[in-house]
């Protein structure tokens, strides 16, 4: 019974330690400095913030503490970091209760509102009326 619990356990342990890694990195190499990141394609060769433009900057003010400036970088990768914690401690919780994994019954409606919420937010920081969205 142990070895079935370590086994459903792995899976989410293993993203955990994959996404650590990712934070603590961009959390040990400041992408306010330039050389140590590539500059988002969309904005150099348009001036037009992408999704993920200010992400890494948000990234690495989340890891040092500081929600106000990571909200003020990417308010959304801050809620999708928000999300990827909530589902990850359902997967665990799931795991414990001895479910094989965590079962979302995600419908097509469910991605077309994720993409429209993406497409929404990439609009409106572009737009002087959403300039509060936009990296600062």
């Amino acid at each position: 019974m142990h070895s079935s619990l370590a086994r459903r356990l792995a899976a989410p342990f293993g993203v955990l330690t994959g996404a650590g890694a990712a934070f603590a990195y961009v959390g040990a190499v400041d992408p306010n400095r330039p050389g140590h990141y590539p500059v988002c394609p969309l904005l150099r060769w348009t001036g037009l913030y992408c999704p993920a433009c200010g992400g890494l900057r948000g990234t690495h003010a989340l890891t040092h503490g500081d929600l106000t400036t990571a909200l003020g970088a990417n308010a959304l990768a801050v809620a999708g970091y928000a999300a990827f914690a909530a589902l990850w401690v359902a997967w665990v919780t799931a795991a414990l209760r001895g479910r094989e994994g965590l079962r979302l019954p995600l419908r097509a409606t469910h991605w077309w509102a994720a993409a429209t919420l993406v497409l929404a937010f990439t609009v409106v920081r572009n737009l002087p009326l959403g300039a509060a969205l936009s990296p600062r």
